[in-house]
């Protein structure tokens, strides 16, 4: 907290110097009204507080799907299927050598069209996929963490493969798999900022947005930026705690 406290503190004052000796006119009591504003309708959400739902909309759905396919893939890679490893092998060095700017461009230039995709499912899709090679090798080095034993004590007494990953395997992977899964979460939230380049009316893109109708450049983007750093400050100290957690109960 305080090399964040002392960076975010240097980027201020840098940017508050610059901007004295460009004249800036800083405007910072209009920021409030884009989280909320008090009309005769009553209590109304702002724009910057809709993006940030929005952001966190995308970033949950997405992170669901990287899940559950970082799960297929791990299982794939470790069964004893010749083609099925081929193909997890592909798919993660195809996925972790690509820069996420191009997949994104993949899915919503090349197969939005072909499959109907709105920019929003295109967002989603890609976000999961990528995170999905990522959180597949969570996966795999939980379940491989897991001694030998455990999964000659399940053929011992007749379970099946897919009965032992259910009831012995990956519950007790989990201890191993969470701390950094919930990491995994953090980057998917700093990851969900580049679909603004094809306008996802998310946290970015709604920043980019207000600052085209107020000029006001060094409000909002630090404003935007601070709620970036308290979300995944939130969520990186949640896995702090939990990583603590299991290690104690290990």
């Amino acid at each position: 907290m305080a090399i964040y406290a002392v960076v975010v503190s240097v980027i201020v004052y840098t940017a508050y110097n610059g901007s004295q000796s460009m004249g800036y006119n800083w405007q910072w009591y209009r920021v409030p009204d884009y989280f909320y504003t008090l009309t005769d309708e009553g209590f109304q959400w702002g724009e910057i507080a809709i993006g940030l739902i929005k952001t966190m909309e995308i970033s949950g759905l997405a992170f669901a799907l990287s899940v559950a396919l970082g799960l297929f893939v791990a299982l794939l890679r470790l069964s004893q299927l010749v083609v099925g490893k081929a193909m997890a092998v592909v798919f993660l060095e195809l996925v972790r050598n690509m820069p996420l700017l191009v997949l994104l461009y993949l899915f919503y230039y090349v197969l939005g069209p072909i499959f109907d995709l709105d920019r929003y499912t295109a967002s989603i899709l890609c976000l999961g996929v990528y995170h999905g090679a990522m959180v597949s090798e969570i996966f795999r080095a939980g379940i491989k963490a897991i001694p030998v034993g455990q999964w000659e004590a399940a053929n011992s007494i007749g379970m099946s493969q897919a009965q032992a990953y259910r009831f012995i395997i990956l519950p007790q992977s989990v201890r191993f798999m969470l701390p950094p899964l919930t990491g995994e979460a953090v980057n998917m939230i700093k990851s969900s900022a580049i679909v603004s380049v094809i306008a996802v009316a998310e946290l970015t893109t709604i920043g980019r947005n207000i600052i085209s109708d107020t000029y006001m450049s060094f409000e909002i983007w630090f404003t935007i930026a601070a709620v970036y750093l308290v979300v995944t400050l939130i969520l990186s100290i949640a896995s702090s705690a939990v990583e603590k957690h299991y290690a104690s109960a290990g």
